[in-house]
């Protein structure tokens, strides 16, 4: 029976991902997290063969966890996003799922995991290098100025929650405090990082690591409930729904 651990800041992902595995009847579940912090505490003392990873999570990418992990690990990518597989594929990571996972392919993951037992495995921590490395657009924002008066509030990006536009003004949220900046969104979309940050409505672009939950709205519409202090819910296009259905993995 092949050990795993999975790492994915989506609870429902964790959960689907752990049905589907015990399912083949192959595989024993050593833990689990959705926070990618606690997995790197956790993965100090459990013994596992296999570690299903997210790529995009809030707080540490996959990457990040991988460069801090203190010993080797095979590892299998799960990822919403074709370009990602592409490259984690290349640099010797034993193989990545893309979401929505379906059985057929998992068990060719688990074939090739089979296989491969008793090989030497790849550095970890500089395959995460060569990775985040690779898959760094070459100009992205990582902090945004909100200028008001005299005074300039600098917020750092990966804290922010969503943007929206109203009064013909652009707002960063941070813990449900709005904060006005000089962008657009349209430009916004553009300077931010595209595997973090997705337009859910032409007023709203939303950091994907917030959402917590989608659930129909009473006009019929799909809204998404977010992880901040305040559980903001914010309303999606109807011609956005399956994109963001896609880039969140269900």
């Amino acid at each position: 029976m092949v050990r795993a651990y999975i790492v994915d800041d989506e609870r429902l992902a964790v959960e689907r991902l752990t049905r589907l595995l015990t399912a083949t009847g192959r595989v024993t579940i050593a833990g689990s997290a959705t926070d990618p912090e606690a997995a790197v505490t956790a993965l100090r003392d459990i013994a596992v063969d296999v570690l299903f990873l997210d790529i995009q999570m809030p707080g540490l990418t996959g990457f990040e966890l991988l460069d801090r992990l203190e010993r080797d690990v095979t590892v299998v990518f799960t990822t919403a996003y074709d370009r990602y597989a592409i490259d984690a594929f290349g640099v010797n990571s034993i193989d990545y799922l893309l979401k929505p996972i379906e059985p057929e392919r998992l068990d060719r993951t688990l074939d090739k995991i089979e296989r491969f037992a008793g090989h030497a495995r790849p550095d970890v921590r500089a395959l995460a290098r060569e990775l985040a490395a690779q898959l760094s657009p070459t100009r992205r924002l990582e902090r945004i100025a909100s200028r008001v008066g005299e005074r300039t509030t600098v917020l750092d990006v990966a804290r922010i929650s969503h943007f929206i536009s109203k009064d013909k003004l652009t707002f960063a949220v941070v813990n449900g405090h709005e904060h006005v900046i000089d962008h657009t969104l349209t430009e916004l979309e553009t300077q931010l990082d595209a595997r973090r940050f997705a337009r859910i409505h032409r007023a709203t672009l939303v950091n994907i690591g917030f959402v917590q939950e989608l659930f129909p709205a009473v006009d019929g519409g799909v809204l998404v409930r977010l992880k901040d202090e305040r559980k903001t819910e914010l309303s999606v296009a109807r011609d956005r729904v399956r994109e963001l259905k896609l880039r969140i993995g269900i």
